[in-house]
């Protein structure tokens, strides 16, 4: 005589309100509702948000407003043939990345990037974007001379200054714009810092003054221990305190 094996039967108790009650679920089997698919921001979008940011950038790498259109028109080239490829992250790093490396290969090479395969009408649109020669001018708030000691600098020093104490990033996203170790760039910041303050040494601090290129000043010397990690400083308190 056979007998046939049948499956245990899930038990349900029936309540004293005539519902029955059913076994909880696993928690196990909850799976999250999946997320949307990231989809990169168009071309025109990123010119319309990040111009103005990239422009900046460009002028304190190059010092002057034509270097730094020229920069600016190189970025956005590069992110127009770029922008599919895009991962998910830093839009911000992504941009530093590429301003900074263009900066770096312009200077070494002296090349321009051409409007080549771009979409008709691209090259005005990103013009029109620009910052205007008055607000060009009210953001070159660096007087002569500290901008050619800036502009004297090589120009794998002035990035890391710029960076850290204009843009305010830390050792560790500069060394990964840069793509180097933090060594590296611990020492490109304390040379640079030390090559300005040598060719601004005609500016030393007054009585008047309490900080040059933004470090106290210790009776008449200048206190030159570097920080432990960076600090957003700005155009002015990178300068120190306004030099008549």
């Amino acid at each position: 005589m056979s007998s046939t094996v049948r499956e245990p039967e899930q038990r349900t108790r029936t309540g004293e309100d005539g519902m029955q009650n059913w076994p909880a679920p696993d928690p196990k089997d909850w799976q999250p509702p999946a997320e949307p698919e990231w989809q990169p921001p168009s071309w025109e979008q990123v010119v319309r948000d990040h111009s103005a940011r990239v422009y900046r950038l460009a002028y304190r790498l190059t010092g002057n407003p034509h270097d730094a259109e020229d920069l600016t028109q190189d970025v956005f080239v590069r992110v127009f043939r770029s922008l599919h490829r895009f991962q998910p992250g830093t839009f911000e790093g992504w941009l530093h990345r590429i301003t900074t490396n263009l900066f770096l290969d312009a200077a070494r090479r002296k090349q321009k990037i051409r409007f080549d395969g771009m979409p008709d009408g691209s090259a005005e649109r990103l013009q029109s974007s620009l910052p205007s020669p008055s607000e060009q001018l009210a953001d070159a708030d660096m007087e002569h001379d500290v901008a050619a000691a800036l502009a004297a600098l090589p120009p794998e020093f002035r990035a890391a200054v710029v960076l850290c104490d204009i843009e305010g990033m830390s050792y560790e996203e500069i060394a990964s714009v840069l793509d180097v170790k933090i060594g590296t760039v611990r020492s490109r910041i304390h040379r640079g810092r030390a090559q300005l303050r040598e060719a601004l040494a005609h500016r030393r601090p007054t009585a008047d003054r309490e900080r040059y290129l933004g470090v106290p000043v210790e009776g008449d010397e200048v206190a030159v221990t570097e920080p432990a990690e960076p600090r957003r400083r700005g155009l002015r308190s990178l300068l120190g305190a306004r030099t008549a």
